[in-house]
């Protein structure tokens, strides 16, 4: 497995979309500052992959406009 195809868009927005469920289910079943910190570690990961996506995106966008990075 390359690194490229780690960071195809289907496995950025799978790890989006995990990370976002254990965030909001580690923040419920979790009590005190244990279920903060395991949202807030799980939030950091969620909002990586979402900026890999957007750069994704913006890249998507540069060549279909014929721009190229």
């Amino acid at each position: 497995m390359t690194m490229k195809s780690l960071l195809s868009w289907t496995v950025l927005a799978t790890v989006f979309l995990a990370g976002l469920t254990a965030t909001v289910a580690s923040s419920a079943v979790l009590d005190g500052a244990q279920g903060v910190m395991a949202a807030v570690g799980m939030g950091v990961i969620s909002l990586g992959a979402c900026s890999g996506l957007l750069q994704k995106h913006g890249e998507a966008l540069n060549l279909t406009r014929g721009k190229h990075a």
